[in-house]
């Protein structure tokens, strides 16, 4: 069900989402400089006591321009690889990925949209909180494919520095049934699996203070706030 400001608000973390002035998209150092102001969010494993020894640290700047939420993401990984060769695949069971989750407050839908290092991409929609258990059940989430493309993404990646970026641009409509930026506030969340290979489990990490490792409790989701 929509959630009402005291109830979303409440022990839950708060992102300032700032409009961002024009630059070009396709450059990383003009994406930099665009999002240097912007507060970075930092990723964790808050479901353990301490980090594990392969840990690598995820750092996330967000902004708005034209209707769209802009995404800036600076991974650290010291193996970057993936197996994905198309979008819309199990990508977090193929290598590195980047995840994003985002649900207005407004809705119970939300959405997961995932980047690899490679640049291919899913995207899925969830009708509400209770579809996740119902795909895991189903051991799919085909139903759940966004076909069309429901945003832009570039990457890049630098295997001597042991790090790659993301940025994404993320329409409202992709987003929100209804509503249009800034009136309406986002729960978010973001989070990643960092292989290494012929390594065993990935390592995951997540912004959320999440108590166990399962990245779609909206319970411990932030909420972004998006300002002029």
């Amino acid at each position: 069900m929509p959630l009402s400001k005291k109830s979303f608000s409440k022990g839950r973390p708060v992102i300032r989402c700032h409009r961002l002035t024009s630059f070009a998209v396709n450059s990383l150092e003009s994406i930099k400089s665009a999002f240097r102001q912007a507060t970075p969010i930092s990723a964790q494993q808050a479901w353990r006591k301490k980090l594990q020894p392969h840990f690598a640290p995820m750092f996330i700047r967000i902004g708005w321009r034209d209707s769209a939420l802009l995404v800036f993401a600076e991974l650290i990984d010291g193996d970057i690889f993936t197996r994905a060769r198309a979008d819309n695949q199990r990508l977090w069971e193929l290598g590195d990925v980047f995840e994003m989750f985002f649900r207005p407050t407004t809705q119970e839908s939300y959405v997961e949209l995932q980047v690899a290092p490679n640049n291919k991409r899913l995207q899925l929609r969830y009708p509400d909180a209770r579809a996740v258990a119902q795909a895991r059940k189903l051991g799919s989430a085909d139903h759940l494919v966004i076909h069309e493309r429901a945003f832009l993404s570039l990457t890049w990646v630098y295997a001597d520095d042991q790090k790659w970026f993301v940025f994404a641009k993320i329409p409202v409509k992709t987003v929100c049934e209804r509503a249009s930026l800034p009136d309406v506030e986002w729960l978010f969340s973001f989070s990643r699996y960092d292989y290494i290979r012929n390594g065993n489990a990935p390592v995951i990490s997540s912004t959320s203070q999440h108590k166990i490792a399962d990245f779609h409790r909206q319970v411990e989701w932030g909420v972004m706030r998006f300002e002029d």
